[in-house]
């Protein structure tokens, strides 16, 4: 499998010479399958076995979430930073635990994207009180040994559940990628993420920390998704991450029932939902390299019952035989790329 970069690392195993492309980005025309966002949710393990991975084909990488915000609360969990990566836990939305994925020969040949959130700390990440955390990170990171996607303050436009100042979330990004840098931490792409609705081009390029410091443009398809970052991706010329995708059936503030166990629902989910999302990967597949399907029942999860957006929302794929068997013959199609001894060089891991 080719793999664009303009940045290549090149390592000697026996008699071969393996090429690393920094940048993970398939050629055109072809599209990395992630799954998040939980154990649950992706499944595949011997107390998560309900889930994406034991009905389809393991995907090319999986979505965890961890943060840079010691003492924040969610739901009765108390952060200490850094959670959800060397041990188990739960803020309100299944549980998450990073190292399971490592530890699990099942995954073996899939690369971990990272939402990383730093909410009511971008201040102390910017001015270096939060470096002990960055520096762990990003050993944890080389020790993966395999393409991790950091999602620095994803979704940063997000002003009524992130709420960042700009002037410390750049500030931020910068120190985060100088320490990675400083400690030579190569497997990883840095994504820059917006919240995939309403944020014009001028919003956008003042929040964007650089070409210099993005490897991959990435925003979020739920209800109502725009054009805007793929313009500006294009503009910027870089490969564009669908994040975070999930059906939400919505016009305008009213949201629809999206209950994938609902028979009398799952054609019209597809239809208007499905459809039009790989339309969209399919229209711009010279720049969309890669999409996180979220296979949760988000109706069932503390973080999102009171939501209006995700109450109404069960998306696992296994719970609809007729979605489920929609989405193997599209996801079979030789475009999309799943996990294999080939499609990560695995001679890196070795």
């Amino acid at each position: 499998m080719r793999f664009k970069s303009f940045i290549f690392t090149i390592l000697f195993l026996s008699s071969s010479i393996i090429i690393f492309a920094q940048k993970f980005e398939p050629e055109d025309g072809k599209c990395l399958v992630f799954i998040g966002q939980d154990l649950e949710a992706t499944g595949g393990f011997d107390d998560y076995n309900n889930g994406y991975t034991d009905y389809f084909d393991i995907p090319a990488g999986v979505t965890i979430y961890t943060n840079l915000s010691p003492n924040n609360t969610s739901y009765g969990y108390y952060n200490k930073g850094l959670d959800g990566l060397k041990t188990k836990a739960n803020w309100g939305a299944g549980d998450s635990w990073a190292n399971l994925y490592l530890q699990d020969s099942t995954y073996q040949n899939s690369a971990i994207a990272i939402g990383l959130s730093f909410v009511n700390h971008e201040k102390n990440v910017s001015i270096g009180k939060l470096d002990y955390l960055i520096k762990d990170l990003a050993d944890w990171i080389k020790s993966t040994k395999r393409p991790i996607f950091l999602r620095i303050g994803y979704e940063f436009d997000g002003w009524d559940w992130n709420h960042y100042k700009k002037k410390y979330y750049l500030k931020a990004w910068k120190r985060i990628h100088s320490i990675f840098k400083t400690k030579q931490v190569d497997n990883v792409a840095f994504v820059w993420q917006s919240k995939g609705t309403d944020s014009n081009q001028n919003i956008l390029e003042a929040w964007y920390p650089g070409d210099d410091l993005v490897d991959w443009c990435a925003y979020s398809y739920f209800g109502q998704p725009d054009q805007e970052m793929l313009i500006f991706a294009r503009k910027h010329k870089k490969p564009v991450f669908i994040s975070e995708a999930t059906p939400v059936r919505q016009i305008d503030n009213l949201y629809f029932d999206s209950d994938l166990k609902k028979e009398k629902l799952e054609k019209t989910i597809w239809k208007e939902w499905f459809i039009p999302f790989f339309k969209t990967i399919n229209k711009n597949s010279d720049v969309i390299k890669a999409f996180s399907y979220i296979n949760s029942d988000w109706s069932s999860q503390p973080m999102w019952i009171t939501n209006s957006t995700f109450n109404k929302v069960d998306s696992r794929l296994q719970v609809s035989k007729y979605v489920s068997q929609k989405w193997k013959e599209e996801i079979e199609k030789p475009k999309y790329l799943n996990a294999s001894d080939e499609l990560w060089n695995k001679g890196l891991k070795n």
